[in-house]
């Protein structure tokens, strides 16, 4: 079977990129897989990943800008369709050829039926939102819109990454022939708010544990970008600073790159906390810092799956996760894992202050439950469900 991911970027640190790696690299051992992206051609590092131990065939796709006659109608319909006129599935159509012109519809069109893939599947939802738009034009079997992040985060949040956008969405996803989500919590709020039926399937693991963290360090650790407000890394400096007045033993790392750094080296100096928490920029080698860490905290205020959660737990880390629906779903019921009232720094200082306080035998303890737990994600397991998704049904006898 021919596959194709079409994505923004696979050669850049982030979790999606991580995640697709790790999909296609699996895919790639039965099927033959394409990645379609706009990164530039400049950008194709192989060892990104460990891209480089599977046979994957890498395409680039970029649009040249618009001649000003197609893009001032298109962009007078999409300001109507936002301001003025009523979100039905034809003004919804209209407004997803008005969102992605003629010539590049045209030019993705004919990539991907050149490619003859029988699956073609869109990473995140703006891409998922083209590949709908151009549905009947494709060839393919199979499309699907692979979704990287909660519903919270697409259609309430403020900003919401799809505002003002919900019945297009609606309208748009349901040309498509599946969309994937990521927790029974989104595929709840899909059926109930959009009367959609996706189909959830869980992140898988994307690294293997070398070694197991050190429960005696005394230090928290942190990763991600520092990304207007998703991570919730002023709640966490905030909490810490807390903490620290009670406690003058741990120390926190933050593994993290983004527009927001200069605001969470404020914070920093601001506590005089640049003693006891240290910022470090994103490497290939993240695994050092789970292993030299004691506890993972996740402040975010949202999710699509929180796949540094994976990560964590492999490395034998008990965490502290904001009580966002993601962590509940796979953690609940865990005993490793300890919850905070979402973007309230006094409740998760609170809980770093009674972790704390446990022996390093009992954070060990939790640690084998945190890294048999990892088990449900294996990439094994995973590629299972989406062989169960992309396979052609049979019909019965």
């Amino acid at each position: 079977m021919r596959i194709c991911f079409y994505c923004d970027s696979i050669f850049s640190f982030g979790g999606v990129q991580r995640v697709l790696a790790v999909i296609a690299k699996a895919l790639a051992s039965n099927h033959e897989i394409t990645i379609l992206t706009h990164d530039s051609p400049a950008l194709e590092d192989l060892t990104m990943y460990e891209l480089n131990e599977s046979v994957i065939e890498f395409q680039y796709i970029n649009y040249p800008p618009l001649p000003r006659k197609e893009y001032l109608p298109c962009k007078t319909y999409s300001y109507l369709y936002k301001k003025l006129l009523p979100h039905t599935a034809l003004t919804s159509r209209w407004y997803g050829r008005s969102s992605f012109p003629s010539s590049q519809r045209k030019q993705l069109i004919t990539q991907l039926n050149e490619g003859k893939y029988d699956v073609v599947v869109g990473v995140h939802a703006f891409l998922s939102l083209r590949l709908a738009t151009i549905r009947e034009q494709l060839n393919a079997r199979l499309t699907v819109g692979w979704m990287h992040n909660s519903f919270q985060a697409f259609f309430e949040n403020r900003p919401a990454y799809l505002g003002g956008l919900k019945s297009h969405f609606t309208h748009q996803m349901k040309r498509l022939d599946k969309v994937i989500v990521l927790t029974h919590t989104d595929q709840r709020l899909y059926g109930e708010q959009l009367n959609l039926s996706p189909t959830v399937v869980y992140n898988p693991l994307t690294l293997n544990a070398h070694e197991r963290c050190r429960p005696e360090a005394k230090k928290f650790l942190a990763v991600g970008r520092f990304s207007s407000r998703h991570k919730g890394f002023d709640i966490l400096i905030e909490g810490f600073a807390l903490f620290a007045r009670e406690n003058a033993d741990w120390t926190l790392d933050i593994v993290g790159e983004g527009p927001e750094e200069g605001m969470i080296r404020r914070l920093i100096g601001k506590h005089g906390l640049q003693q006891r928490v240290q910022i470090h920029p994103f490497t290939k080698q993240i695994q050092t810092y789970y292993a030299a860490s004691s506890v993972y905290v996740l402040s975010s205020r949202w999710e699509g799956f929180g796949l540094v959660l994976l990560e964590a737990m492999a490395h034998g880390l008990p965490i502290i996760s904001s009580d966002i629906p993601t962590s509940t779903e796979l953690l609940g019921k865990t005993n490793f894992c300890s919850f905070f009232a979402n973007e309230d720094s006094l409740s998760l200082s609170q809980q770093m202050l009674a972790i704390s306080r446990q022996p390093a035998s009992v954070l060990a303890a939790w640690g084998d439950e945190a890294m048999r737990e990892t088990e449900h994600y294996s990439i094994d397991n995973i590629l299972c469900e989406w062989e169960k998704l992309l396979l052609p049904k049979i019909p019965k006898q």
